[in-house]
């Protein structure tokens, strides 16, 4: 669900019987289905689908004339592009490919919010602007207009990523995310409200105690919806909580997938023993500059047709910053908008046979990195838990360059010998030039939006951006 959803935690709501909350959840549901695939959808999906035929050559082509055609009705009707082209000299009637946008300056989130309205194309009335919003998990959100087309494209292609996994629309979902759907303060189940016209049961993820997760996974056995969806991290407890208690679903769970947050390699592990498949994930965002989607072979591949992504070496890290342009929005152009994630690619073809570039891993956002005693950073710090399967939740707290606090919730089984591995993994990545202190909890607090940061840095700003410069 959208935003439209907060509305429903008004006074009146929490207030209301539960069964008439489940009624304002299918009704919100009605809306939702109606906005983003109405007879629009189906074709952008059709569309969508009948490109994955294409060639890489004639893939890359497809995003290069989209582009130019993007770019150049942006620098007419957007003022603020109107104004950067003429204070630059650009021309963007002569950009023919995505490389021939280096020039451009990089867009920033805190650029997007101080132009205003000025970043608004004049070709799109007002009456059609669909107000969308980031959630701001590092404590900056954004609110742009967007289109009911735009919103449909974005839907049709997550759900071509879907498809090629075997689900339809109409499937049942099982969906754990960070909604505020149950009111905080309700104290006992059912933790969970149905959106009927979306196939969807909504299990909140605020009341996910170990007290309660019995409940969850009763429901489950009783409901049995093939498809699981959600955060990574409220999909992990509800795994952890299955494994450590030796329980079984009763029915086999036929897809896991997941988005909003990074899958960790020890989640990804943890939901398959659990589950008894693997997950799959996806990486996009509300403003649509970049889409990757996971194939069966387990390969992340980019949506070249959806946004025109760069991938610019971060020679401080090693991996590469994800730039993209929205080319699916005509209200809110935003060109070379920097995501502030970072990646590592692979240039190895995917035996799917699928055009797009490949994407190894999702390495985290640009905070996402640990300082160590000499300047130096490094990211993907997931990996060294990832044959801990004893360890329910991990985060990394950092607040002075070499020194760590690695906040850790047990699970059923985690021993000193797990602690040993733990700090063992930690070192070979960064040996001496880490001090690393672990720290026993029995739950890790979350965002406002439900999302789990696996790092917490509480440097300085200029501490992360001349390390390496």
């Amino acid at each position: 669900m959208t935003d439209g959803i907060a509305g429903l935690m008004s006074s009146a709501y929490r207030a209301s019987p539960i069964a008439l909350q489940h009624l304002a959840c299918s009704l919100e549901g009605y809306r939702i289905q109606r906005a983003r695939f109405g007879a629009s959808f189906h074709e952008l999906l059709r569309q969508a689908e009948s490109r994955q035929s294409f060639s890489a050559m004639q893939m890359l082509a497809f995003r290069d004339a989209r582009l130019h055609a993007f770019v150049q009705q942006a620098c007419t009707s957007v003022p603020y592009y109107r104004q950067l082209c003429a204070e630059r000299g650009f021309a963007p009637e002569c950009l023919s490919a995505l490389a021939d946008l280096e020039p451009w300056p990089v867009l920033t989130k805190e650029a997007v919010k101080a132009a205003g309205r000025s970043m608004l194309s004049t070709l799109v009335p007002p009456r059609d602007h669909l107000l969308a919003s980031t959630n701001g998990t590092t404590g900056s959100g954004l609110r742009f207009a967007t289109t009911r087309a735009a919103q449909q494209e974005m839907w049709a292609t997550w759900w071509r990523y879907w498809r090629w996994h075997g689900i339809q629309p109409g499937t049942w979902c099982g969906h754990f995310g960070g909604k505020l759907i149950v009111p905080a303060a309700q104290p006992a189940p059912p933790f969970w409200r149905y959106n009927y016209p979306g196939r969807q049961i909504r299990f909140s993820g605020y009341h996910m105690s170990p007290a309660n997760l019995h409940a969850y996974v009763c429901t489950l056995q009783r409901r049995r919806p093939p498809w699981l969806h959600g955060y990574p991290s409220l999909l992990a407890l509800l795994a952890s909580y299955i494994v450590e208690n030796d329980l079984s679903l009763g029915y086999d769970i036929r897809w896991v997938t997941t988005g909003s947050e990074n899958l960790l390699p020890q989640q990804r592990n943890l939901m398959e023993l659990a589950f008894g498949v693997p997950p799959r994930q996806h990486y996009g965002m509300a403003e649509g500059v970049a889409n990757f989607s996971e194939c069966e072979h387990g390969r992340l591949h980019v949506d070249e047709d959806f946004a025109a992504v760069e991938f610019i070496p971060d020679e401080a890290t090693g991996a590469c910053r994800v730039i993209g342009t929205n080319v699916s929005n005509p209200a809110t152009p935003l060109i070379r908008y920097d995501v502030q994630d970072r990646v590592t690619l692979d240039d190895k073809p995917c035996t799917c046979g699928r055009p797009g570039r490949i994407v190894a891993s999702i390495d985290g956002r640009s905070e996402d990195y640990v300082v160590l005693k000499s300047g130096v950073r490094i990211g993907r710090m997931a990996g060294a838990l990832q044959h801990l399967t004893s360890i329910k939740e991990a985060q990394i707290v950092q607040k002075r360059a070499g020194e760590v606090c690695i906040r850790i919730v047990r699970g059923q089984g985690y021993s000193t010998a797990d602690e040993a591995r733990l700090l063992q993994e930690i070192h070979a990545r960064a040996g001496a030039d880490l001090d690393v202190r672990i720290e026993y909890l029995t739950q890790l607090e979350r965002s406002a939006s439900g999302k789990l940061r696996f790092v917490v840095s509480e440097l300085a700003q200029g501490q992360l951006t001349s390390v390496g410069s």
